[in-house]
């Protein structure tokens, strides 16, 4: 949800800024009357004196009561959907530990990054796979979630190396967890080679 929350953003705020300053650059250098065309009655910058906020702008809504209550309004949510935002990106998505059901009912924890170094290097012994980086997310009382990256080999088969590691390396590491699930996200890339010369 964070990363669509952060593309959502990024986008408005682009084109929110890609219009204020195609606004101001139209106005500023006068463009509608080097190139023959009219701006719209609501074209907020006509010409090259015009400034960004004028005295009308400024002054139009002061004496009316509704308006610094509103300002205040909008500027506390803003505020407060900033302030959300910036804590989002400062939470650690990394699993830290990992509550496995040793069947006492209190349960253990295994440290996150040992399963991920133990999938990861299950992941590396298995043909046609040069590397594997595993990232455990998600809560520790509820089902992680794994991605796994995978540099696979010139030779290897993409289908081949997936079936292998969902049926092996994931599985190890659910039964051993003792997980009920263990979702997974795979990102498969191939190595590069140096081209073979032919004689």
């Amino acid at each position: 949800m964070l990363r669509t929350v952060n593309r959502v953003l990024l986008a408005l705020a682009g084109l929110g800024l890609f219009a204020l300053g195609g606004a101001v650059l139209i106005g500023s250098i006068d463009l509608s009357r080097h190139w023959g065309f009219d701006l719209p009655g609501w074209w907020p910058f006509r010409g090259p004196d015009d400034v960004v906020l004028g005295e009308e702008g400024r002054t139009r809504f002061r004496d009316d009561g509704w308006w610094w209550p509103t300002v205040f309004a909008v500027l506390t949510v803003l505020l407060v959907l900033m302030l959300w935002w910036f804590l989002a990106q400062l939470r650690r998505h990394r699993l830290g530990e990992v509550l496995v059901d040793s069947g006492d009912g209190a349960g253990a924890l295994l440290r996150g990054r040992a399963l991920e170094g133990v999938m990861a290097a299950e992941a590396e012994s298995l043909d046609g796979v040069s590397r594997a980086n595993v990232l455990l997310t998600g809560r520790r009382r509820t089902a992680p979630e794994a991605r796994v990256a995978l540099l696979l080999e010139p030779h290897a088969a993409p289908a081949d190396a997936l079936a292998r590691l969902t049926g092996e390396a994931l599985t190890h590491a659910r039964e051993s967890a003792g997980l009920d699930h263990l979702p997974a996200e795979f990102h498969l890339r191939a190595a590069r080679h140096p081209a073979e010369r032919v004689l």
